[in-house]
């Protein structure tokens, strides 16, 4: 079993709305033995955002109601996170940033609805990299 668990700032937008892009498509593309979850750096046990929960409904994936989670390293665990800055946060080797995929996610942390659409389809790419490298390093997984 591989665990990653993305991570971003709070975990109100970015890393929650990669972990249910991942799980959906991840299913879609009959990857097994992947877990995925979701942390913040800086995470206070706040809701999703409410344009994080549409711009995620409107593409198709989960838009239901989550409390935030903080950040704590375990091993054996891949982190993801959104930003590089974010990568030096995490006491982690196996980490590495979106810009090691496509590219970092910026924060959309309070900007309208198109913002967090943009920002959910640049998640959207990073993930179809990173589950085409898994499907590449481990043949079928």
């Amino acid at each position: 079993m591989i665990e990653i668990c993305f991570v971003c700032t709070g975990n109100t937008c970015r890393s929650v709305m990669a972990e249910r892009i991942a799980k959906k498509k991840a299913k879609l593309r009959h990857i097994k033995n992947v877990k995925f979850s979701s942390c913040g750096i800086l995470a206070k046990k706040e809701n999703i955002t409410e344009n994080a929960k549409n711009a995620l409904k409107e593409l198709g994936y989960d838009g239901r109601d989550r409390k935030s989670v903080k950040l704590k390293v375990k091993p054996n665990v891949l982190y993801v996170t959104m930003t590089d800055s974010q990568k030096q946060s995490v006491n982690s080797k196996k980490c590495i940033s979106c810009s090691s995929l496509f590219k970092e996610v910026p924060d959309p942390y309070g900007q309208n609805q198109d913002i967090y659409r943009i920002t959910a389809l640049i998640i959207e790419k990073n993930i179809d990299i990173l589950l085409d490298k898994l499907e590449n390093l481990r043949g079928e997984v």
